[in-house]
């Protein structure tokens, strides 16, 4: 699909401010708020935007867009995936959730779970299931990173070893072709691999947005994973090799 001479102006505007608005661009280019929203999308489709409410942002293969941006990132998927993967977590579970926009929308999902015990090093986790007076929660200490209220470090890590945990969910900032999961940020990816190190089964929440990103820190390979709860099916070639690996994928529509 080529560009329209538009939508080659909004991407540039994009690359300069890092993001767009749907008013701002209507007004600038003298059309509707629909006809920006289908230039948006279509950007998006092209891998050129990822579409955040009110507009879109510049995508990046190597730093992530902002957090409440990402919040807004594709919200009814992340909310049909939490749902299905919260669906899978019994009561009386340990469980250990990362960072991420997606493990908080499961972690929204498990308020009226019984009896759980959370581990996290998302502070943004701790304050949702708060609400839950049935859950125990403890929070991995570590340096706190202000701009997504994530917990990373040594101390992080150390927290993470003295515990053996039912379950982990995890998200991550990019899924590539070859199955492997990245991110952005190296400490974030030790936390990530001591988890996986620490924990009976992995679960993994991630939208299709993620096989349209990239990121340059390998945290591991769907192989290791023990289900993926995405909203669109996989490349056939993809999904094929985990079959090979014994890799579930749930797609929640």
């Amino acid at each position: 699909m080529s560009l329209s001479f538009r939508q080659s102006d909004i991407l540039n505007i994009a690359r300069l401010d890092g993001r767009v608005m749907v008013d701002d661009l209507a007004a600038r280019f003298g059309v509707t708020v629909q006809t920006i929203r289908r230039d948006l999308s279509e950007l998006s489709d092209m891998g050129k935007l990822d579409r955040v409410h009110g507009g879109a942002v510049i995508r990046s293969g190597v730093s992530n867009i902002g957090y409440e941006d990402r919040r807004a990132l594709n919200e009814e998927a992340k909310a049909r995936i939490a749902s299905a993967c919260a669906q899978d977590i019994p009561d009386g579970a340990s469980v250990f959730m990362n960072i991420g926009t997606s493990t908080e929308a499961v972690a929204r999902q498990l308020v009226n779970h019984k009896d759980l015990m959370v581990v996290t090093n998302n502070m943004n986790v701790a304050n949702i299931l708060a609400e839950n007076a049935d859950c125990e929660i403890v929070v991995a200490g570590g340096v706190l990173r202000r701009s997504d209220g994530g917990l990373v470090g040594n101390l992080t890590v150390s927290t993470i070893r003295q515990f053996k945990f039912d379950y982990a969910v995890i998200g991550c900032s990019a899924l590539d072709a070859d199955g492997d999961l990245l991110d952005f940020d190296f400490q974030e990816v030790q936390v990530s691999q001591t988890i996986l190190a620490q924990t009976r089964r992995t679960f993994l929440v991630a939208d299709h947005s993620k096989f349209q990103r990239a990121a340059p820190a390998r945290i591991t390979s769907l192989a290791e994973i023990d289900t993926l709860y995405t909203d669109q099916p996989l490349p056939d070639r993809l999904s094929k090799r985990c079959q090979e690996w014994n890799t579930n994928l749930r797609v929640c529509r």
